[in-house]
């Protein structure tokens, strides 16, 4: 599955920062049964990359993938891991070369990053953060110079202005948090968590 595939696929893709690995398995499986099965788990934490591994084990019908992937030698990790995807902050052409095949969203906020990035023949990209880098203003902007480029808005995105984003002809899908909580996740509040993701997943139909 190619990024771009991957993106039409999802709606909404959780960004999930997961302290607990005893919270990676029934998280995944929460969000998964409400409708969101294409999944970032971010290596800000110690127990990301084990998260991932769990998960790709462990919740056939999740697509996993890596997310705050900034360092090149981090794509072996997360390829051993077995993320399906990863996701970065931003764009370096050190990252664009150990990506390889697989599918890899990068981060880019400006014109000259967008530009570098599809230098590099990377058309499906993360707009990152969304919001302070002018949120829908900036992607109405970007769609005339940038019609082949495809989005993916994530920071600042809620259920209140996600279906605004995702009504944009230029974005395929969001990123974001709020489908997973940190006090729901503290509470282990799985059918709570998988209401919000069913919610998140309507916004598709």
């Amino acid at each position: 599955m190619q990024a771009e595939q991957l993106m039409r696929a999802a709606t909404v893709i959780p960004v999930l920062t997961i302290d607990d690995i005893e919270d990676a398995v029934p998280l995944a499986r929460a969000l998964a049964a409400g409708g969101l099965t294409v999944l970032e788990v971010t290596l800000r934490t110690a127990a990301g990359l084990e998260a991932i591994a769990r998960i790709a084990a462990e919740v056939p019908e999740a697509t996993v993938g890596a997310g705050t992937v900034t360092r090149a030698e981090e794509f072996t990790a997360i390829r051993g891991a077995g993320a399906r995807f990863a996701v970065s902050p931003g764009y370096a052409a050190a990252l664009d070369a150990a990506a390889g095949e697989m599918p890899w969203l990068p981060g880019v906020a400006t014109a000259s990053e967008i530009m570098a990035a599809r230098a590099a023949g990377r058309t499906a990209l993360k707009f990152f953060p969304a919001e302070v880098a002018g949120g829908i203003p900036a992607l109405k902007a970007f769609a005339g110079p940038f019609g082949d480029i495809v989005f993916c808005p994530t920071g600042g995105i809620a259920l209140a202005n996600a279906a605004d984003y995702l009504a944009l002809k230029n974005v395929a899908c969001v990123g974001g948090s709020w489908v997973a909580p940190a006090q729901a996740l503290a509470a282990k509040d799985w059918p709570g968590i998988e209401a919000l993701a069913a919610e998140a997943a309507a916004l598709g139909s």
